[in-house]
């Protein structure tokens, strides 16, 4: 009898804990699927006081997105897969030899230098904008792509992971790659790089929806429509004088369609990131 009042209660609590993953998945979802109903409505029934649980299927919506000739959508889409995937390779790569080199190359100011990049993450990113502004605009990257991509070619944030993770990565594969008569630059390139590729993968994905969601620094530098990220073409539907619903959301739709493609076929490097980002080292 003791066997089977424990079998019940098994079952019973893996019911239990199915129901309240499925509550909160349905939660969860709740968002997108109004995301994508209001697309697929008119202005009118966004407005009407009547509710309606499914849309009326208007396609045309999307045509109509991309033909406004105020918000230049197509272009902004592309300016931000430009600049997000730019920024992507450009941290991999430049946070990335920063990390190695603060994990494993010995001298005299390494941990000074940590301390202060560490110390950078303090800063809160709005206080750097007017000298970066001044900086860029002194350039004349202003309405650029070049002033939109490189000053976040390096985050302090990603060269920290980097550094922790190098920390535990083991020293033995490194040590064999010295005997064989290979450098810290060889070394790094052609034995810790090849073994990273899912550490490398999880902090792409993490800076590349970054820099796709970025706003405040592409309102400030895209003075020129022709320069505007997604993010900006979305604000220009929401304004103080006049609010487009039907083209706020359809237009929110295809901002996020990247990143919800992103996440879904990636989500494996995302958590194998966060598990791996560490503690460990010194």
């Amino acid at each position: 009898m003791a066997v089977v009042d424990r079998s019940r209660g098994a079952r019973l609590g893996a019911l239990a804990r199915y129901t309240a993953l499925g509550v909160a998945a349905a939660l969860f979802l709740v968002p997108f699927y109004l995301l994508f109903r209001n697309a697929l409505m008119t202005e009118a029934e966004l407005t009407s006081p009547t509710w309606h649980l499914l849309p009326s299927w208007r396609w045309e919506n999307f045509t109509l997105l991309f033909s406004d000739p105020a918000v230049p959508m197509a272009r902004s889409l592309l300016n931000s897969l430009a600049i997000a995937i730019t920024q992507t390779l450009g941290v991999l790569v430049v946070s990335g030899l920063a990390g190695y080199g603060l994990a494993r190359i010995p001298y005299r100011w390494s941990n000074l230098v940590f301390y202060a990049v560490t110390a950078s993450l303090l800063i809160p990113a709005a206080v750097t904008f007017v000298p970066s502004f001044v900086l860029v605009s002194s350039l004349g990257w202003v309405s650029t792509l070049r002033g939109l991509i490189i000053p976040g070619l390096f985050q302090a944030l990603a060269t920290f992971l980097f550094r922790q993770f190098y920390l535990g990565f083991p020293k033995e594969i490194e040590e064999a790659a010295f005997i064989d008569g290979l450098g810290y630059w060889g070394t790094f390139w052609r034995v810790v790089v090849p073994n990273s590729g899912g550490f490398a993968a999880a902090i792409a994905t993490i800076t590349f929806i970054g820099s796709w969601n970025a706003f405040l620094w592409p309102l400030v530098i895209a003075q020129d429509s022709e320069a505007w990220t997604v993010q900006i073409a979305l604000s220009t539907f929401l304004t103080a004088q006049s609010v487009d619903l039907a083209e706020l959301f359809v237009a929110a739709v295809v901002a996020i369609l990247p990143l919800l493609l992103m996440f879904l076929f990636l989500q494996r490097w995302i958590v194998e990131g966060v598990e791996r980002t560490g503690i460990a080292g010194d």
